[in-house]
């Protein structure tokens, strides 16, 4: 089946349209369409003739073609890149998950000397929260390649709560700022509540308000985000934070989500050259007057604490895996298994924040635009004295071509934001919280032969539909009566009856 047409699926909305690069280019493509037709009109109404030569625009327009396409295919291998990280991320995580759960055993053999061992469910809950900090790690890439700091999420910070937050005091008895650790600092604009700050879901969930709360390097409430104003927002009953544990914290929790708000400049990108404008003046007035001041000791910056949290997760993870090994509750190779697996996410997140933290060069983006820019600005009067009227849409579509192919190169160029066109992170959590309490699930069983000898196990179909219960009911030899052949009972009646189903699988698997 093929597959859907995105332009023909669906109607079209205003988000269908944000998601395109129509409303970022409109500007530009206006203006060159404005110089076209310029060009045409005082040619035509005036004796002077706009019209030049055009050995040039072959040349030219092949040059910025294929760096225009160099430059949307490196920015798509990133967006590929990225994609293909997460599905990493998703198979480390549930193989950890796998490997904790099913492969660290509950019942452990009680210490020869000192106190009582754990528990049945003491061991349990140990495998479940390292599970829980499994499910946290991917949460905490997300925020952490959105810009967002710190753990202080409604989808973060109760899973990870419960982790030591003093140095010399794990468990918070008596806590010492000076000793609090990285992982529960709160970056700059987090202010602390007065009173404990309880989640608690409400009756019918509801997303809180979208707002801006992405704390730039200098602790103010500005996102880091992308400025385009198309974000995929949830719907208002959808709310899988309700979900998770109810905790207590000493600072307001942010949303999960926090795409940035809409202004007017998402969709008249032309007018934020008024602010850059005002900014500029503010500054050359500022250097003036600075200039004329009494010179002022300068003031310290303000201390600012980040944490790493991914790396603090996987920290945690690792020291569990080394207490396993100590005490000797899992095999080399699941010891190995394990190893690998958090070493594969240590190498993902890094790889993920290679390409978030590392446009292309600004001397190589600005200098393709001012060319195509240059270009576009002159393609009138190249083409004029052989397309007459034609020109103008000529090079509206010329430069909707151009430009949108640039644009789109810019905007997946960063595919882990809150656009449209970005990568669904959310999407992928949920997916690994969803799998993560799938496989917690699981049955264990010591053997399989609790399950295996079933009246609903038919193990020799389709030849022989006989269930495994009434095949080993009586204890004899296999055999398959057949008409007019004498059984054979044993490995060779078996075998015979496997040939028999991979002829019949053959035979009726295939289409005629």
């Amino acid at each position: 089946m093929p597959a859907r047409n995105p332009l023909f699926h669906g109607k079209w909305t205003a988000k269908k349209l944000g998601a395109t690069v129509v409303d970022d280019i409109w500007p530009e493509v206006g203006f060159f369409t404005l110089v076209a037709t310029m060009v045409v009109l005082v040619s035509k109404n005036t004796s002077a003739n706009l019209g030049v030569s055009n050995q040039l625009l072959t040349v030219l327009g092949l040059v910025l073609g294929l760096v225009i396409s160099f430059r949307t295919s490196s920015a798509y291998e990133r967006y590929q890149d990225g994609r293909k990280m997460w599905t990493t991320i998703i198979v480390a995580s549930k193989n950890l998950a796998q490997l904790i759960w099913i492969h660290v055993p509950v019942e452990r053999p009680a210490p020869a000397q000192g106190p009582e061992g754990p528990t049945l469910l003491e061991n349990i809950v140990e495998k479940k929260t390292m599970i829980n900090l499994v499910q946290a790690f991917s949460v905490s890439v997300k925020h952490l390649l959105r810009g967002e700091q710190g753990i202080y999420y409604e989808d973060l910070y109760p899973l990870l709560s419960f982790l030591p937050r003093y140095a010399n005091d794990p468990e918070g008895k008596s806590p010492d700022e000076d000793e609090r650790l990285p992982l529960f600092e709160a970056p700059d604009g987090w202010k602390t509540f007065h009173e404990k700050h309880i989640i608690i879901p409400e009756a019918e969930p509801k997303t809180a308000p979208l707002k801006k709360t992405g704390i730039n390097g200098n602790g103010d409430s500005k996102s880091k985000t992308s400025s385009r104003h198309s974000t995929l927002k949830r719907k208002d009953t959808f709310n899988p934070e309700a979900l998770l544990p109810q905790v207590e914290s000493e600072y307001p929790l942010k949303p999960a989500r926090d795409p940035p708000d809409v202004t007017i400049y998402d969709y008249f990108p032309i007018l934020k050259i008024f602010p850059w404008m005002l900014r500029l003046m503010k500054v050359l007035t500022r250097q003036a007057d600075s200039a004329k001041a009494v010179p002022r000791r300068r003031k310290a910056y303000q201390e600012l604490v980040e944490s790493h949290v991914p790396l603090e997760i996987l920290l945690v993870l690792s020291d569990y895996a080394g207490y396993l090994m100590k005490s000797s509750l899992i095999q080399p190779a699941i010891a190995t298994g394990l190893m690998n697996n958090i070493f594969l996410l240590q190498d993902t997140v890094s790889n993920l924040e290679r390409i978030c933290n590392t446009p292309l060069p600004f001397a190589y983006q600005a200098h393709l635009r001012v060319s195509l820019w240059i270009y576009l600005a002159l393609l009138p009067f190249q083409i004029y004295t052989f397309y007459g009227f034609i020109t103008i849409p000529a090079t509206a579509f010329a430069s909707f071509l151009l430009l949108g192919f640039l644009e789109i190169g810019q905007e997946i160029e960063n595919p882990f934001n809150y656009d449209l066109n970005d990568l669904d992170l959310d999407y992928f959590c949920l997916s690994i919280e969803r799998d993560l309490h799938e496989i917690t699930t699981h049955v264990d069983t010591d053997r399989p032969s609790k399950f295996v000898f079933s009246k609903w196990n038919q193990p020799f179909a389709p030849s022989d539909r006989r269930t495994a219960d009434i095949l080993t009911r009586d204890k004899e030899p296999y055999g398959l009566p057949e008409e007019g052949v004498k059984p054979e009972p044993g490995v060779n009646s078996i075998r015979r009856t496997l040939v028999q189903s991979w002829r019949m699988v053959d035979s009726l698997t295939r289409q005629k």
